[in-house]
């Protein structure tokens, strides 16, 4: 396929841009950032690699693919955002390692009391605060098992963990999950684990899945982990049932609403450990590398007539099973 204007909106550096330009050599590279593109340079692009604003893609009658630079879609299914005709893929599997860490570390923090014992240590007290749990021998759902639920699987399986996987429909089961069902099982598995973790897209199918009802399912002493989008759950009824101590505690590296306002509740609420949105990101080099090799392949097919890797469908914001 021929193509003129590829606009990249990645933080790259000479090496990674040579991996890029490599798979099409004599077309028009525009390098910018989300902060410093403006809508005239996005609407000249046949090909965009990174997340534009959103509201700079309408009437981009050049645009023929964006490949996005995260996991989530969710801003550009949105009607109106993308002129019928334009190919949409994501970078599943550039962010199971960033954030599968992260999960390992916040479960880590709330199993451990280390939140409390940093509170302590910030008031010079020296107080040994009891039992803990361990992640050896728990029983740990993971609701979304895309690669970063598949990772987290791993991580946590290596730990001693049994795991058991929730996905929308029935593929193979990897070697990571002992038991694997599908999404009309969440409320039977619940009162069973002691960790749920939701690495789920913001969806209609999963806006609000979480709800009071829902959570009061979970097993008392349970703890939750949201990496996915925050309005997958019910964020009042999270506190509520925290600090009733029926949840042990959250973690969560999304929130609704996000960014949280600085009066909201959650704050304030000890064993809730709360990271803006940073799980993921460009915070380990691993991350930016993998998706600028996605890219790339992804290039070199697109201006081949070969078939994309991670083609999100627009119905469900999922990646498309049949591309």
């Amino acid at each position: 396929m021929n193509v003129s204007n590829i606009l990249v909106l990645l933080p790259i550096n000479e090496k990674q841009k040579m991996l890029i330009e490599s798979a099409v050599p004599n077309a028009k590279y525009t390098y910018e950032t989300y902060d410093t593109v403006n809508k005239k340079i996005v609407q000249s692009a046949d090909i965009i690699i990174g997340n534009p604003p959103a509201e700079m893609l309408s009437d981009s009658t050049n645009l023929k693919w964006l490949q996005l630079n995260s996991a989530g879609s969710d801003a550009y299914i949105k009607k109106g955002v993308l002129n019928n005709g334009v190919v949409l893929t994501n970078a599943t599997g550039a962010y199971g390692l960033a954030i599968s860490e992260h999960m390992i570390g916040v479960l880590l923090q709330i199993f451990k009391k280390l939140n409390v014992y940093r509170n302590n240590q910030k008031l010079h007290l020296w107080q040994d605060e009891g039992e803990v749990k361990s992640i050896y021998g728990s029983r740990v759902l993971i609701i979304g098992l895309g690669n970063i639920g598949e990772e987290f699987a791993k991580r946590v399986k290596a730990f001693g963990a049994y795991t058991i996987g929730v996905r929308r429909s029935n593929s193979r089961k990897p070697d990571c999950i002992d038991e694997l069902y599908l999404m009309d099982k969440i409320d039977e598995l619940l009162p069973t684990v002691d960790v749920v973790a939701l690495s789920l897209p913001s969806t209609k199918e999963t806006y609000k899945m979480f709800s009071m009802e829902r959570l009061k399912c979970m097993k008392k002493g349970a703890v939750l982990l949201n990496v996915g989008r925050g309005n997958v759950l019910d964020t009042e009824a999270l506190c509520d049932l925290v600090e009733s101590g029926h949840i042990l505690g959250a973690g969560l590296d999304v929130t609704d609403p996000e960014p949280l306002p600085k009066d909201h509740r959650i704050w304030d609420i000890e064993n809730i450990v709360i990271t803006p949105h940073i799980s993921g990101g460009y915070h380990i080099p691993e991350t930016l590398d993998k998706i600028v090799k996605i890219s790339a392949k992804n290039l070199r097919s697109f201006i081949n007539g070969e078939k994309l890797m991670n083609v999100v469908d627009f119905s469900t914001g999922y990646r498309a099973s049949n591309k």
